[in-house]
């Protein structure tokens, strides 16, 4: 069943490699008394089922959204209000969680989309790092060569075991056109995972430079996803 592959996957989901000086892994299950209960109600209510979906890839978690609550782009504002399902003590707000689930209204809801779709990303575990103003950021896996080379083989052996959940290969949706695009398709072009990678504008790049045009973004999201 598609929920228990997932479940699993993510109960034994560990980085263990090397990281670069100065960069933190961020990694929400190993929380197991909290999150795996959560991810597994989430999982258990879209996903109880053996049907195919197609892959929607974006970079990797970020602290407020998947970082925290184990759900990709679902922060803790939309796991309660979209989803019917909270985190006890937690309150998260992510700009790309807002899009996201703005773009599944607009599609018919959480059940009919994520029917059709399994979101993850490239890396499914995040990365922090200190800014020079001595904040905790997001690190994604592509900001430095050193990280990319450290993680690769822990991306592939991810990608190649979520494949097994009953993934669709003709296609694969690429949240990013830039850098995340450029390191998928060379990785698919070595591993011949998908038959072809779509690329599309990242949530939080339609929120933080074109959130007046999201709409337009959301349009797009659709004519790609009416092609497959």
């Amino acid at each position: 069943m598609f929920a228990e592959e997932v479940i699993q996957f993510f109960r034994g989901l560990e980085y263990n490699g090397a990281l670069p000086e100065g960069i933190s892994i961020m990694n929400p299950f190993r929380d197991k008394s909290r999150i795996i209960p959560v991810i597994s109600q989430f999982y258990h209510k879209f996903y109880n089922d053996y049907n195919t979906r197609y892959l929607i890839l974006g970079i990797n978690p970020g602290r407020f959204g998947a970082g925290v609550t184990g759900i990709p782009f679902t922060d803790s504002k939309r796991l309660s209000e979209k989803c019917g399902l909270s985190i006890p003590g937690v309150d998260t707000f992510e700009t790309s969680s807002v899009y996201i689930y703005e773009m599944i209204d607009a599609f018919g809801g959480v059940e009919k989309f994520y029917n059709k779709f399994f979101i993850s990303a490239v890396c499914p575990l995040g990365f922090t790092a200190i800014s020079s103003k001595g904040k905790c950021v997001n690190y994604n896996y592509y900001d430095s060569k050193k990280l990319t080379a450290a993680v690769r083989d822990f991306i592939i052996n991810s990608l190649t075991k979520q494949l097994e959940f009953g993934i669709e290969r003709d296609s694969c949706f690429c949240l990013g056109t830039g850098k995340n695009f450029k390191f998928l398709v060379q990785l698919n072009n070595e591993l011949k995972f998908f038959d072809k990678i779509v690329p599309l504008e990242h949530p939080r790049y339609i929120m933080q430079y074109k959130t007046s045009q999201r709409d337009i973004y959301i349009k797009k999201y659709f004519e790609e996803f009416n092609n497959i």
